[in-house]
């Protein structure tokens, strides 16, 4: 890392010692920090940016109506629980059974998302016309919201509405919780 080089003066006078010094001092070991500071601070400025997903919001008039056979509407309550059913509000819990389920991907709402996308594949509208509906009730919490928008984005779901809970869905959740 560094070298002193001695020079000796051959003419010298006897009796008198004089050492010359040079220190030579190598700098590749700052440099390579310096490159590692640098990169360290790019990187952490990078990654401490804030992050935020585009929300799409339909214009405001007339609602579009969706098929009954395309639609699934999730509800997500106090305490993590998690509701579904497919068609229309009207029809929920009579016709249509509302079905708890789990946030768990392979057995919870995971595999009921890719069920009907499986089932609408097998059909002529194809699962690009699935219409998801997603109600938050009163006491849902902002992390089952995010949740529920991830798996949107897992299963590559592009029809999706984020809307309050009509009186149906509202008493059902009032009375779950």
């Amino acid at each position: 890392m560094t070298d002193i080089a001695s020079a000796v003066n051959e003419n010298r006078k006897a009796g008198i010692r004089q050492k010359k010094h040079s220190l030579k001092i190598d700098m590749t070991p700052m440099v390579d920090l310096g490159f590692l500071l640098i990169s360290f601070f790019v990187i952490t400025t990078e990654m401490s940016r804030p992050r935020a997903m585009k929300l799409f919001m339909p214009h405001d008039g007339k609602p579009t109506p969706s098929k009954e056979s395309t639609t699934i509407t999730i509800l997500t309550g106090a305490d993590d629980k998690l509701f579904y059913y497919y068609g229309e509000e009207k029809n929920a819990g009579t016709k249509n059974p509302i079905i708890q389920t789990s946030w768990d991907e392979e057995t919870g709402i995971g595999k009921v998302l890719s069920d009907k996308q499986a089932g609408l594949d097998q059909t002529k509208a194809g699962r690009d016309e699935m219409v998801v509906i997603i109600k938050p009730g009163k006491r849902s919490n902002y992390k089952n919201m995010v949740d529920i928008l991830d798996e949107m984005l897992i299963h590559r779901i592009t029809r999706y509405a984020i809307v309050d809970p009509g009186a149906i869905d509202a008493a059902f959740l009032e009375k779950a919780e």
